[in-house]
């Protein structure tokens, strides 16, 4: 097994070698992208089977630090290279591979992004980009840096709801928009049905290389499936964040991308529910600020999130009093209507005196997964590429900072980097790495 100085050493001689031919075989249209996955199953193997349905894609390698979660993968494409640690991957598939989808908890989206193109890897990365906003920011910059092909895995990106919701509010059919909230059914820590660590310690089982897992964060034991890894993982503060990590990305998307907004948010302040240093709050309300745009009625609009089952008041939008809202979604109030924005539904319109209008035309579907691909064969970027997915990905990452502090406004100076109203929010900013994968070693 080589050293982690011999695989980074491996690694940034091979990026110098890699990234030249990638491209080429991104500009031959008759030739098919050599893909290779980190992270195999769940959300992995969603990937992987949406990806394979491209016909000018061939993956060439699976990875996943649980061996037996690969399995699905594999019977989709048997003969298929398997790994368990996606530095041996890159180290021993080198030229091989062209791209790669990262499927994986949020702790590990960072270091493994990086590492992927500093390899001259084009990269689809699940949602949130990254665990923390400086990860965020080196990110965001390694993309920009490296100029491969890149993607945030909120694929609803595409969908023709979300499209035709944009459509909608890009008319102009409710006018300049004053208000936006934005909610989601799902809790902050009900994934694992834990609060704190276990007391009961079970064994690692053999198929599992549990210190992989566990990666940057700190070391702790191993506590059965349902805990941390495959499924809990969201729940815990060192490994995820919460329910706004699981779809703020989503909900907040078709916001961002129909008002156009591409400047940083600030003004942070939340609520919540009650919280300890391990599990995020069951139910959390923050609201923030973003620049405003053409299409909104002021100089800042302000977005409020609810999570946990708390919905938003509909007073002063345009529904009727007893209209009932989506289980998830955002409603935006403009001067002339409201559109609610269903979470992967369609959308619905109302007007003052009119009531609910469907009189709109349906976007066409796109395939988020096949437009990556596309983009990586013809060297285009997409839209939802790191730098889109960095912005979404920054705001929410701000909003979990002012959970730690209730009350209080936290003021962002995007610029500096750097929280100013509040001196000890900034140590959220970042984390502490375990020896052996401090993240500015990939730098």
């Amino acid at each position: 097994m080589p050293t982690r100085r011999q695989l980074l050493q491996q690694s940034a001689a091979a990026a110098s070698v890699v990234a030249a031919p990638a491209f080429v075989r991104g500009q031959n249209l008759n030739s098919a992208l050599q893909l290779a996955s980190i992270g195999s199953d769940g959300k992995g193997f969603s990937d992987i089977r949406e990806m394979s349905s491209h016909d000018k894609q061939a993956y060439v390698a699976f990875c996943d630090i649980d061996l037996e979660r690969t399995r699905n993968a594999t019977k989709l494409r048997p003969g298929t290279a398997v790994y368990q640690d996606f530095r041996d991957m890159f180290a021993e598939m080198g030229d091989k591979i062209d791209a790669v989808t990262v499927s994986t908890p949020d702790h590990m989206h960072a270091y493994m992004a990086i590492w992927a193109m500093n390899e001259g890897k084009h990269v689809y990365c699940q949602k949130p980009l990254t665990h923390n906003v400086r990860e965020c920011r080196l990110v965001m910059d390694k993309a920009k840096e490296s100029g491969v092909i890149t993607r945030l895995g909120n694929q609803i990106h595409s969908h023709k709801f979300y499209r035709t919701a944009v459509n909608i509010v890009q008319s102009g059919r409710i006018g300049k928009v004053e208000r936006v909230e934005s909610w989601v059914n799902s809790t902050g820590h009900g994934k694992s049905g834990f609060i704190s660590r276990p007391k009961v310690v079970h064994p690692i089982p053999d198929s599992i290389d549990w210190e992989k897992w566990i990666g940057v964060a700190p070391m702790r034991a191993y506590h059965g499936d349902r805990c941390y890894a495959p499924w809990g993982w969201r729940d815990w503060q060192d490994f995820g964040n919460g329910a706004v990590g699981d779809f703020g990305c989503h909900i907040l998307d078709p916001v961002y991308t129909a008002l156009g907004i591409t400047g940083h948010a600030t003004g942070f302040q939340a609520e919540h529910s009650g919280m300890n240093d391990e599990v995020w709050p069951a139910q959390t309300t923050y609201s923030f600020r973003v620049p405003g745009t053409d299409l909104t009625a002021g100089e800042e609009l302000r977005i409020r999130w609810n999570d946990g089952g708390r919905l938003p008041s509909t007073k002063g939008t345009h529904l009727p009093s007893n209209e009932a809202l989506p289980r998830s979604g955002s409603i935006l109030v403009g001067e002339e209507g409201t559109l609610v924005i269903p979470h992967v539904q369609a959308p619905r319109l109302y007007f003052p005196g009119t009531g609910f209008s469907d009189e709109y035309e349906m976007a066409e579907d796109g395939n988020h997964y096949h437009g990556w691909i596309d983009g990586c064969l013809t060297g285009e970027q997409p839209s939802d590429g790191f730098d889109y997915g960095g912005l979404l990905t920054e705001t929410i990452l701000l909003g979990n900072i002012a959970v730690r502090y209730p009350g209080e406004t936290l003021e962002w100076d995007a610029g500096a980097m750097r929280i100013t109203s509040l001196e000890d929010a900034n140590r959220w900013l970042t984390r502490d790495y375990r020896e052996g994968w401090e993240i500015d070693d990939l730098l």
